[in-house]
């Protein structure tokens, strides 16, 4: 048996079960998992300070029921992977360090910020996922002291003589995480380096990535007891990848050190340029880092459940292993920001009336998170509509799952060959569906 899960605009359905079936075939669907493709890290989104803080304000049952929401294997998203920041990002509410004033040698890093809001919320969402939750940790900016600007935001750069110490900061926030037990399975050297923003930031070129890299950031993990850290280049938009790639991963140098290269979607959504990167670095990574719906929240506004389909098949089809969400959750305002950059979430936590509002996007993420298994693979899917977005997955239990998104304003009749088991599908208009195929049934 083949089942169908389908969220829709028109009929109200959120992840419902479907089985509508469609008055005429206009296309056909094959799927293939004979031909795979990369192997799938996980779903995840970010414990930033404003969101475990926001979570912090609503009624106890509230908090509960939004990590239950993400992290729950059965009921939830079953969310694996997640992204924190080191020290103090926009959503967070103020500009903060870890550090003293101009204390070159780290003596008095302190993360203890971190176990009021941001700690608890990884710990509390561990127990209800029953496992721990695999981290990406990203710094916005270093200490106000090592940069030229002499300020935490509105970009400015890391001057030459406080690189060793930086890079050792990298370390200290490992050690400091581990002691927390914290799983950080990973690091960005810089979010979003190519942006001087009104918030934390910090620009890097190209050349200074690559040399911070090779001769600070590498050899200073390679010589931790953290090696074994994956380090995440460019962390920013897909419009200039490739050149950033191409500038930090053909350096014989700075290669080893990286393990990838991380995606946020602001800007373009110049998908084949994310496999370009693969085509010319085949043995690196590719994971998604960031993205969410800007400009404050969005409640009851369809598309944005579908800009985050888009972007996941986007992506996924073009070699990327994992997808991080931004903000958990927000307030009414979709915030707080401490430069008021108010964004949308997922999930938004009203905490004027202790009312929790899940956006479209929730359940559009859904349609990839509660299915797709860590460690499953992409397989072929032969689609020749490009209206129509498909993408598929083979699971470690021999399950397939195939995701088919509907963006126009007409229905659809496939007629989907999953993995030699033939099923109708009523791709309804401003939809999406996932199908799951039972591992037995694979042949």
């Amino acid at each position: 048996m083949i089942k169908q899960y389908i969220t829709s605009k028109y009929d109200g359905l959120k992840h419902g079960l479907t089985e509508d079936k469609p008055s005429t075939i206009n296309r056909t669907m094959k799927v293939n998992p004979s031909v795979t493709y990369q192997k799938i890290i996980g779903f995840g989104g970010a414990f930033t300070e404003s969101a475990c803080y926001t979570l912090n304000q609503m009624p106890k049952d509230k908090q509960e029921e939004v990590l239950q929401a993400y992290f729950n294997k059965e009921s939830g998203l079953g969310y694996n992977i997640g992204r924190v920041h080191i020290h103090s990002c926009d959503f967070s509410l103020e500009n903060y360090t870890y550090v003293d004033e101009n204390d070159v040698e780290l003596k008095t890093f302190d993360i203890s910020r971190e176990y009021k809001w941001v700690i608890p919320t990884i710990k509390r969402a561990e127990e209800i996922r029953g496992s721990s939750i695999s981290l990406l940790a990203s710094p916005w900016s270093p200490p106000a002291w090592m940069k030229s600007n002499k300020e935490m935001n509105n970009g400015g750069y890391l001057l030459d003589a406080y690189k060793e110490s930086w890079a050792n900061y990298y370390v200290k926030y490992l050690e400091h995480a581990k002691q927390a037990g914290l799983d950080v399975f990973a690091m960005t050297v810089q979010n979003e380096p190519a942006a001087v923003q009104t918030w934390d930031s910090c620009v890097y070129t190209a050349e200074d990535e690559r040399d911070f890299v090779k001769d600070y950031l590498g050899p200073t993990l390679e010589k931790s007891p953290y090696k074994d850290t994956k380090l995440l280049i460019w962390d920013h938009n897909r419009d200039i990848i490739v050149e950033r790639a191409k500038t930090v991963l053909e350096d014989e140098l700075a290669n080893p050190y990286v393990w990838g290269t991380g995606i946020h979607w602001y800007v373009s959504e110049e998908f084949e340029k994310v496999g370009q990167v693969h085509d010319l670095f085949p043995d690196k990574h590719l994971l998604f880092t960031e993205g969410c719906i800007e400009g404050g929240v969005h409640l009851g506004v369809y598309d944005t459940g579908e800009r985050y389909a888009r972007n996941i098949i986007g992506d996924f089809s073009n070699w990327c292993e994992g997808f991080i969400d931004w903000n958990l959750t927000l307030n009414e305002i979709g915030g707080p920001n401490h430069v008021g950059n108010y964004c949308d979430a997922p999930i938004i936590s009203d905490t004027k009336t202790g009312e929790l509002h899940y956006n479209n996007s929730y359940y559009y993420v859904g349609h990839f998170s509660k299915h797709i298994m860590a460690g499953a693979k992409r397989i072929e899917t032969i689609y020749d509509d490009e209206e129509i977005k498909t993408i598929s997955f083979l699971n470690p239990d021999k399950s397939i799952v195939s995701i088919i998104l509907n963006q126009t304003e007409k229905d659809q009749g496939i007629l989907v060959d999953l993995a030699g088991q033939e099923v109708e599908v009523l791709s309804k208009k401003r939809s999406i569906i996932t199908l799951v195929k039972r591992g037995e049934q694979v042949e």
